[in-house]
């Protein structure tokens, strides 16, 4: 994988993710942006220089009036029937055409705990080691229901980095613990997606397979990423940061503490939590 990575695939057709991406948080600096823009501009930081959103026709309308401010950037590309998350990766095929691409979802805000963003990480260990990578996070069982799920061996002298042998998508957790359990993880935890990959073509060929092979049914990514080690070099890294699901309970609320936790306001989110954490407990003493 030599080419520079210069473009990135987003999607935002899912049922669940279509208006999510739309809602408004406080980004690091105190400006109010819609979630889709704080993604696009930690991608355009991070040296991306064109991006194809994957949408619902009905949402267009929506989306092209937020993202405005990133025409010269954005290609936005239909999904034109609800045919699964690797269907709507394969909806961008003709717009990567043969080159890698960052691919992300568009319901997850990352908070990094380095210097460099989340993107850039990854962007820098996908061009040092030439090949296709996914960001992972240890995460526990209990959560497993929400993530695809790789198993893999840690690869040696290498920190967070691991060759990926196989990949299951939202697993139970007692397959997990019988087919994805990597040495080093607390018990309990699962290298799960951070919702962040770099690929290859190599990902669209598989994809086109898949949907070939079963054209009534809709397309998951995860099959086709658990074929890809035995196509190409394959890899899962750790990354220093964390992710911010807004589709899980009360992501919103979290995404937006962790945003302000770790930017210009954080004496000011930290007063304002233990204010609300005070008025609390002063209704909790006064109710007995």
């Amino acid at each position: 994988m030599a080419a520079k990575i210069r473009k990135a695939i987003i999607t935002a057709a899912g049922p669940s993710q279509r208006r999510l991406p739309l809602q408004s948080l406080t980004n690091r600096n105190g400006d109010t942006k819609p979630a889709i823009a704080i993604i696009l501009e930690e991608m355009l930081e991070a040296g991306i220089e064109q991006v194809g959103l994957i949408v619902s026709p009905t949402d267009r309308a929506a989306f092209s009036q937020v993202l405005a401010p990133f025409t010269k950037a954005i290609t936005v590309i239909e999904q034109a029937v609800a045919g699964g998350y690797g269907h709507a990766v394969l909806c961008g095929r003709d717009f990567v055409c043969s080159e890698p691409f960052l691919l992300q979802v568009s319901d997850h805000l990352y908070v990094s705990g380095a210097e460099k963003s989340c993107t850039r990480q990854l962007l820098d260990i996908a061009d040092a080691e030439g090949c296709a990578v996914s960001a992972v996070q240890a995460t526990h069982e209990r959560h497993l229901q929400y993530y695809g799920t790789v198993a893999g061996s840690l690869l040696p002298g290498r920190h967070g980095l691991y060759q990926i042998e196989n990949v299951i998508e939202k697993p139970m957790p007692t397959v997990a613990e019988q087919q994805c359990v990597v040495p080093g993880l607390r018990s309990g935890h699962y290298l799960c997606f951070f919702g962040m990959h770099v690929m290859t073509p190599t990902v669209f060929t598989l994809l086109a397979e898949d949907a070939a092979a079963n054209p009534t049914a809709k397309l998951g990514l995860s099959p086709a990423l658990a074929r890809l080690p035995s196509r190409e070099k394959y890899l899962a890294t750790e990354l220093a940061g964390r992710r911010a699901d807004l589709e899980a309970q009360f992501g919103l609320l979290r995404a937006q503490i962790a945003l302000g936790l770790n930017g210009s306001a954080r004496e000011e989110i930290l007063a304002l939590l233990a204010d609300e954490l005070a008025i609390d407990a002063a209704k909790t003493i006064t109710r007995r």
